[in-house]
C-alpha cells in the first residue's frame, strides 16, 4: 500500500510527536509530520528521522495544518491519506486496518471510531461529542458514530472534489463539515473499531467543547438552513442503518462464511 500517506498535524507537541511519527513510520513509508508553528521545539524533536516535516510559520489551526498535508500527499500521488494527531491517543499500530479496509472500499472515508467508554474523558467533553454527532448525522443523513474523531483515511476522490474553508476559526469545524460533504457527495463510510489513550503530554488538549461544539452546530444548522434539509435528512438519518465496525480480524475478505 505503498500508494497511501500519513499526515499528522502537530502543535506544541514535542514531548510525544518524535514517537508517534516513528511508530507510524514503521507501519508506511510515506509520513509527514506539519508543524503548525510550534514554539516548544517541535522541529528538533523530530529531527533524523525519516519523515517528511512541512512547517507553518504562523499557527494556521488544524484545518490548515490538514490541508498543508493533505495538498503534498496528493502531489506526490496519494491513493489516500491517514490522519492521526501527535499528542500519542491514537495507536500507530492500528493503521494497516486502515489500510486493508480501503483495498477492499477505496472510494470510501473511513473513521476510527472510539469505544463509548474511552471517549467518557470528561463530562462535559463527552457532552460536547454526543452534540456532535447528533448534529453531523441529522445533516449528513447518515449515522456518523464519533464524528470527532481526528483518526481517519480520507480517499483521494474526496479531498479532490469536496472544498471546505479551512482558515484558523475552522480549526475543528472543518473535520465535521467534510463528514456532511462527503455523504451529501454519496461517499461510503466505513467504521474501524480503534483504541484510544489518555493524553501523554504535558499541553492540554487544544479542542475548546463549548466554543468549537458551538462553531459546529452553527455550520451544521446553517447547511440545513440552507437547503432546507430539516425533515429530509432527519428521516434519512432515521431510515439510515448503522455502519458496521470491522477488527482488523473481521475485514471483507477475511470474514467466515
Amino acid at each position: 500500500m505503498s500508494n497511501y500517506w500519513v499526515v499528522i498535524p502537530s502543535y506544541n507537541e514535542a514531548a510525544t510527536v518524535r514517537e508517534v511519527a516513528a511508530r507510524t513510520r514503521r507501519q508506511c513509508s510515506n509520513v509527514i509530520v506539519v508543524d503548525d508553528g510550534s514554539a516548544d521545539g517541535t522541529m528538533q524533536a523530530l529531527a533524523g528521522l525519516d519523515v517528511t516535516v512541512l512547517r507553518n510559520e504562523k499557527n494556521l489551526g488544524k484545518a490548515g495544518s490538514l490541508m498543508r498535508g493533505f495538498e503534498h500527499a496528493l502531489a506526490h500521488g496519494a491513493a489516500g491519506v491517514v490522519t492521526l494527531d501527535a499528542d500519542g491517543q491514537h495507536a500507530a499500530e492500528e493503521i494497516p486496518t486502515f489500510l486493508e479496509q480501503a483495498a477492499e472500499h477505496p472510494t470510501a472515508f473511513i473513521i476510527g471510531a472510539r469505544r463509548r467508554d474511552q471517549r467518557r474523558t470528561s463530562f462535559w467533553r463527552y457532552a460536547a461529542n454526543q452534540i456532535a454527532d447528533f448534529w453531523i448525522s441529522w445533516a449528513a443523513g447518515a449515522q456518523i458514530e464519533d464524528s470527532q474523531s481526528g483518526f481517519r483515511l480520507y480517499p483521494a476522490q474526496l479531498l479532490q472534489t469536496v472544498t471546505i474553508p479551512h482558515g484558523h476559526r475552522e480549526s475543528f469545524v472543518y473535520e465535521s463539515e467534510v463528514l456532511i460533504e462527503a455523504a451529501r457527495r454519496g461517499f461510503d463510510f466505513k467504521n474501524i473499531n480503534v483504541s484510544v489513550k489518555p493524553r501523554s503530554g504535558p499541553s492540554p488538549s487544544h479542542f475548546r467543547p463549548l466554543l468549537d461544539i458551538a462553531r459546529i452546530v452553527r455550520m451544521v444548522a446553517w447547511k440545513l438552513v440552507s437547503r432546507g434539509l430539516y425533515r429530509i435528512s432527519f428521516k434519512r438519518m432515521e431510515s439510515a442503518s448503522p455502519t458496521h465496525h470491522y477488527t482488523r480480524q473481521e475485514l471483507p475478505g477475511r470474514m467466515h462464511k
